[in-house]
């Protein structure tokens, strides 16, 4: 029996980063021999069990063979015959597919130390083709690390794309995948390696048609709205935002791929229409309730919160009813950091000061501070408590922000 620690433990122990789980293979050795050293068994599909002590995962070498479409389709071979070097083949990159034994030596078949050096992601054989989940993994890799794609491994990618391979995904599975890799260091790098391979246009069509569609010109048209979300998710993924700012960041411009540009400024037509695509996407790949809400949210009132400053204090007021700032103020402040990561992602704006969430802020803090039941208490009819505490709260916005009153009676 002999034990080896593989996958991604040693790629990151090689790259100098922190390693959080580590996996072994065991070659050699039969289930009931692990049984008696105490392991316990976990596997469904292949022998894994957990360490007596330390509950890491050793699982018995193995190899696969594809015997349906998809990412389910495959049976999995266990025996002592089968080495070290024919498991690590059957792994989706070579960065993945070194081992180290107890000896702490490299075993390394498919030279993935190079690649790693090389900052190269190359799939370890053609058995790459019989997993689409693969395609979804090497492009989290990709925003993880920000290494480059093998051209033949895009190839591989751009042809099981052609096979229909990526429309056998699950949502489920597409989703936790994205999930992930928006929450790593460069989401866009995610994105553009499914957008070089054809995934994005079959996963996310809604996404990818808005590369290509120009932006407002005073949002420097020289970057397209495509490359702008980019700029805007990678804003996020830098302030280390949760997975709902992540996620809104990415939907929020939707509209705007099947909006006529001379629309946009109109009615807020193209903020409507990103609305219904956020729906869209979110009932198709079963997105969770808080990312889907807060998408719609920024999708349809990104535009008042950039205008925030010209807004009237009744206006502010609707815009923080609309937000449902009120009752969940945690949300209304994920709201505003999607605003300032939108901001950020136009070219030349990375630096700008962005004081519409400031302004916002103490517009609801103002608001918020009045007390609702003195109000209902001095009302003597109390249809009107709603209409009397709405004009405290203006007049509370008024009076913070420092606005004045025209000759119209209204505040400007």
């Amino acid at each position: 029996m002999q034990i080896y620690m593989v996958g991604g433990a040693v790629r990151d122990q090689l790259l100098g980063l922190p390693v959080k789980d580590r996996d072994y293979v065991v070659v050699g050795a039969t289930p009931e021999q692990l049984l008696a050293k105490g392991f316990k068994p976990v596997g469904k599909d292949f022998p894994v069990f957990l360490h007596p002590d330390t509950h890491e995962e050793y699982a018995l070498a193995r190899t696969e063979r594809k015997t349906a479409p998809g990412y389910t389709g495959f049976v999995f071979h266990t025996s002592p015959d089968v080495t070290l070097e024919q498991d690590l083949a059957r792994r989706d990159l070579t960065i993945n597919a070194i081992a180290l034994d107890d000896q702490g030596r490299l075993i390394d078949p498919f030279n993935g130390v190079a690649d790693l050096r090389a900052n190269i992601l190359r799939h370890v054989s053609d058995a790459f083709v019989e997993d689409p989940v693969r395609i979804l993994r090497l492009a989290r890799f990709a925003a993880r690390f920000g290494f480059q794609v093998a051209p033949e491994t895009l190839a591989l990618m751009q042809d099981m794309v052609s096979a229909g391979e990526v429309d056998a995904l699950v949502p489920e599975r597409v989703w936790q995948e994205l999930a992930k890799g928006l929450m790593e260091a460069r989401p866009s790098q995610m994105f553009l390696v499914l957008r070089d391979c054809g995934a994005l246009a079959r996963i996310l069509p809604e996404l990818d048609q808005l590369f290509g569609v120009p932006q407002p010109p005073a949002h420097h048209p020289e970057i397209d709205t495509g490359d702008h979300v980019m700029r805007v998710v990678d804003y996020a993924a830098s302030e280390k935002a949760a997975l709902a700012v992540r996620f809104a960041a990415l939907m929020h411009d939707l509209g705007k791929g099947t909006t006529d540009p001379a629309l946009w400024p109109r009615h807020h037509a193209h903020e409507e229409r990103s609305v219904a695509l956020v729906e869209v996407v979110c009932g198709r790949l079963k997105v969770p309730n808080d990312c889907r809400d807060l998408a719609k949210l920024v999708a349809r009132h990104h535009g008042n919160v950039h205008r925030a400053k010209e807004l009237r204090p009744g206006t502010i007021l609707k815009l923080l009813q609309a937000c449902d700032a009120f009752r969940k103020p945690d949300r209304f402040q994920q709201v505003l950091q999607a605003c300032l990561a939108d901001s950020r992602g136009r070219l030349g704006f990375e630096t700008r000061d962005y004081p519409q969430a400031q302004w916002l802020s103490t517009a609801f803090m103002a608001a918020v501070a009045v007390n609702a039941g003195d109000i209902a208490a001095a009302c003597i009819d109390k249809a009107m408590i709603p209409q009397r505490v709405a004009q405290a709260r203006v007049e509370a916005i008024r009076h913070v922000l420092n606005v004045p009153i025209d000759e119209t009676g209204e505040t400007a």
